[in-house]
């Protein structure tokens, strides 16, 4: 019984500072959660056309194709502590203003789309430096944990039990739950704010360009990661490509009203969050490889099964066990970048891989608007969930010898 003891008494534990990072992003998650939820029903509001309401969804997504590098050369140049709260602050300032202007009845499809923008090249700056920030503040040994923890907060926040407050004070005013998101971004910089810094030796650093292409050359010869970065451009394009329509197919096509559609999300949410939670034991039970390939599989399979929901009850359960096998790649792609990327390259090559991961998402976007258009509401899904069987079928070979080694 000592010696059990002793054993859980040296085992390494999160730090205060990884706690305090944990509270900033359960509070702007929520806020989050709730903007997501109210962005898509205020736009239903300016215009039903499918192709206008995906306009805001490839605005929101545009600076991770256009501001991913430089932003990942930042982040290894700077504090990056420094660099959350300071974005996490100019975007409660862009909400705030949207929260004004739709107050005053001033909100149309090109203020949604210029604002949305904004957000998204914060957000690139401050996703980059938080999972660079990450290694810093934990240890190697709790990185899954660590992430799992991230993601189920995430989950929580954006998913559980921000759109269904969202949605409630969107009923209520259609200003309030910008107002809250506003709030909630405030609150986690004042957090953020007050993370120890990491000392960094002082090194001249190179120019901006020089400093890019050394991150573009280490994943370019780093063929499990590489691949990896590929793959989730591929995901997240064919993703965005069903989820632009999502909210037409709930409210027009299965009847649901805007409280409904946020417990639909929240419902949804269930499933990342169990996610988040059993990840870290399914990954060390099946290996990594092997909770790779269960969690592409499984989604290529949801996404056709989404679009032929014969009602929402289906169409929540499908979208929850999408969010259970996200979360699980999610958890071990990151991890497997924190361990592997040298820390002082980690923004750099964060910065190409979710370039590459997530700069398709516009097209993605107008390509699910345009599908949607021609063909109706249920089509983008399914033909989202080919595309991504496609590109599993290609890189599977390649993950399957990579990660052996």
């Amino acid at each position: 019984m000592a010696r059990n003891m002793t054993q859980r008494e040296t085992e390494p534990r999160l730090s205060k500072d990884y706690w305090r990072l944990w509270w900033a992003t359960g509070i702007n998650s929520v806020g989050d959660g709730a903007f997501t939820a109210a962005v898509p029903l205020l736009a239903v509001t300016v215009t039903r056309d499918p192709r206008l309401v995906s306009i805001v969804s490839a605005a929101t997504y545009l600076p991770w194709l256009l501001l991913s590098l430089p932003a990942g050369a930042l982040v290894d140049r700077h504090d990056r502590v420094a660099l959350m709260w300071r974005a996490q602050a100019i975007q409660a300032l862009i909400v705030a203003v949207i929260a004004v202007l739709t107050a005053f009845g001033q909100i149309s499809i090109p203020v949604l789309a210029i604002t949305a923008f904004g957000l998204g090249a914060c957000t690139v700056v401050f996703a980059n430096a938080a999972q660079a920030v990450l290694p810093d503040i934990v240890a190697e040994p709790l990185l899954h944990k660590a992430n799992g923890h991230q993601q189920v907060i995430t989950t929580v926040g954006m998913q559980f039990a921000g759109p269904p407050v969202g949605s409630l004070l969107f009923a209520v005013a259609v200003a309030l739950p910008f107002g809250a998101d506003a709030a909630s971004f405030a609150l986690s910089a004042a957090l953020l704010a007050t993370l120890r810094r990491r000392r960094r030796e002082r090194i001249e650093h190179p120019p901006m360009r020089t400093a890019i292409a050394d991150g573009l050359r280490w994943l370019a010869r780093h063929r499990l990661l590489r691949t990896l970065a590929i793959l989730l451009g591929v995901n997240t394009f064919c993703f965005q490509l069903g989820n632009v329509s999502l909210v037409l197919l709930a409210t027009q096509t299965l009847r649901l009203d805007a409280p409904g559609y946020g417990l639909l999300l929240a419902g949804a949410a269930i499933g990342g969050l169990l996610g988040g939670l059993v990840s870290a034991r399914l990954v060390q039970r099946m290996g990594e490889l092997s909770a790779l390939l269960a969690a592409l599989i499984t989604n290529v399979v949801i996404f056709i099964g989404i679009g032929l929901s014969p009602n929402v009850i289906v169409l929540g359960a499908l979208l929850a066990v999408n969010g259970f096998v996200t979360t699980l790649w999610n958890i071990v792609t990151v991890s497997l970048r924190q361990r592997i990327v040298p820390s002082e390259l980690l923004g750099r090559v964060n910065s190409v891989y979710r370039m590459l991961g997530w700069g398709l998402i516009p097209l993605g976007a107008l390509a699910g608007g345009l599908v949607a258009h021609l063909f109706g509401l249920r089509a983008p899904y399914p033909v989202a969930g080919v595309l991504r069987g496609i590109a599993l079928l290609v890189a599977m070979p390649v993950l399957i010898r990579a990660m052996r080694r």
